[in-house]
């Protein structure tokens, strides 16, 4: 086996067989458990039980509403204000909800009158309000003799739907979103890989030369090797820990329903549809969901995938070669050695800033061209871009600019590297690290 085979190998065992690696692996995802559990506990908890209120219609406007889970309606037709406050003192209800004449029907807006010592809680408060104003609504149709159906028809979605001149294929309303939806995810996944596994390797460069590891291995491999072979061994440790918790972090999203029970569709209607609005046709979700797959199946997921592995890849070498170099520059003193980390990093949050802002709003602008073809920025936004079919010549010339960048930028760091691995107790900046550029040897 080859020297460069044996420091990838070395790399990796070594780093997979750390009880820190294990634990670190198995740790997570139940980190996931827990938190989807807290959060599906919290979504469930009732804060207060359910409160009793008395509803005082001044006008006449109200029918019997109906009880939920945070409050229970009881009428109080017959009794003042002050004797429904004396029952509220007496703990026989929690409050009294007056509501007062609504004037004129043109009144957009109209307030009710919450009685109790006992502050409203933010939820209860908008389940109120949203039920009200429900009966508000029906309670002006009624008055006014609105035929509820004719209505109904007055409202009318818009959406676009682009037609091809050239007769290519034609997309849909649902084209942008889906692309929207498929560049963002492989774009934060790229710039989440790449800042995870640059850092992992600048920490194994750093232990080593603390430990004076480097000074045995130096003896019989040469510094090229070594970072290279660190640089393989780090991402494959990565690989293998981010595939272990995509296994065992399924396992875990099917154990949450065994766990707690699944959502009280009632509850979630009357979340989602306080003013007991008009629900959407079964009918139609389901043409529209049909519409939805469709669309997804149209995207080319070969070319997709394929340009995304070799975006990440040369991404991967780039800031992970630069990552490398900067660990071995770096002394005992890790303060000092954070200088060396943001002129890395800002070309990273730069391309998923723009990614995020400018992406969004036009994927295809000069800026997002730009920034693909950029080599620092574009393993994160030309797999944005790649979502909305760039011309062919664009990703092709993305491409081979990444790639070539990637040799370049890993020989770079071997010249940083060879010299920086065997420098100690020395304060390096970056005006000492471009003499190290042009040293023979």
């Amino acid at each position: 086996m080859s020297k460069l085979g044996l420091i990838i190998r070395r790399e990796y065992l070594t780093r997979v067989t750390k009880k820190s690696f294990i634990i670190g692996t198995l740790l997570a995802p139940l980190g996931l458990l827990v938190y989807m559990l807290v959060i599906v506990g919290l979504t469930k908890y009732e804060s207060g039980g359910q409160l009793t209120v008395a509803l005082l219609d001044e006008a006449g406007m109200l029918k019997q509403i109906p009880d939920d889970k945070a409050v229970r309606y009881v009428s109080g037709a017959g009794k003042t204000l002050d004797q429904l406050k004396e029952e509220v003192k007496e703990k026989k209800i929690d409050g009294v909800l007056r509501i007062p004449p609504l004037g004129s029907f043109q009144k957009k807006e109209h307030t009710i009158f919450y009685y109790s010592d006992d502050r409203l809680a933010p939820e209860k408060s908008g389940a109120i309000e949203g039920k009200i104003a429900g009966k508000i609504r029906d309670f002006k149709i009624d008055s006014l003799r609105i035929d509820r159906k004719s209505l109904e028809t007055l409202d009318t979605e818009v959406s676009i739907d682009p037609e091809s001149i050239s007769g290519t294929e034609d997309d849909s309303k649902y084209t942008a979103g889906i692309g929207l939806a498929i560049g963002g995810v492989m774009a934060f996944i790229m710039f989440f890989m790449v800042m995870l596994y640059g850092q992992m390797v600048m920490k194994s460069v750093m232990e080593e030369k603390t430990n004076r590891i480097v000074e045995v291995m130096m003896s019989s491999v040469r510094p090229f090797d070594l970072m290279l072979g660190k640089i393989i061994g780090a991402g494959a440790v990565g690989l293998t820990q981010v595939l272990c918790w995509v296994v065992l972090s399924g396992a875990v999203t099917m154990l949450v329903p065994l766990f707690v029970g699944g959502p009280d569709p009632a509850a979630m209607q009357g979340a989602m549809n306080p003013g007991n609005m008009p629900m959407p046709d079964p009918d139609q979700m389901q043409g529209e969901g049909m519409r939805l797959m469709a669309e997804l199946a149209k995207q080319n997921w070969g070319m997709i995938a394929f340009s995304f592995i070799i975006f990440f890849l040369g991404g991967y070498f780039i800031y992970s070669s630069l990552f490398a170099a900067i660990g071995s520059a770096m002394g005992d003193d890790l303060g000092e050695g954070q200088s060396l980390v943001l002129p890395v990093m800002i070309p990273i949050i730069l391309a998923f800033y723009i990614t995020v802002f400018a992406g969004v709003r036009n994927p295809n602008s000069g800026l997002m061209v730009f920034a693909s073809m950029f080599p620092l920025f574009s393993p994160i936004v030309m797999p944005f871009r790649m979502a909305f079919n760039p011309p062919w010549w664009q990703v092709g010339l993305s491409l081979l600019l990444v790639v070539i960048s990637a040799f370049f930028f890993v020989w770079l760091a071997g010249r940083i590297y060879r010299v920086g691995i065997l420098l100690y107790g020395k304060k390096v900046n970056l005006k000492e690290i471009s003499k190290w550029l042009f040293y023979k040897g």
